[in-house]
């Protein structure tokens, strides 16, 4: 049984490879922008709204 399943994952992989790669860079892309757009988009809110600017005493 063992060699069969094997047989099978293989002939799944070598078919579904590209679409495989694809499917990793698409991921990859939506990880980026939904992981770094909120910080970027934080940031630039708290610079206009005066945050990083040091006080003044």
């Amino acid at each position: 049984m063992k060699n069969k399943k094997s047989k099978r994952i293989k002939t799944k992989s070598s078919k579904n490879n590209q679409e495989l790669g694809q499917t990793k860079n698409s991921a990859k892309l939506v990880l980026f922008i939904f992981g770094v757009g909120p910080i970027i988009g934080i940031t630039l809110f708290l610079f206009s709204k005066g945050f990083f600017n040091s006080p003044n005493i």
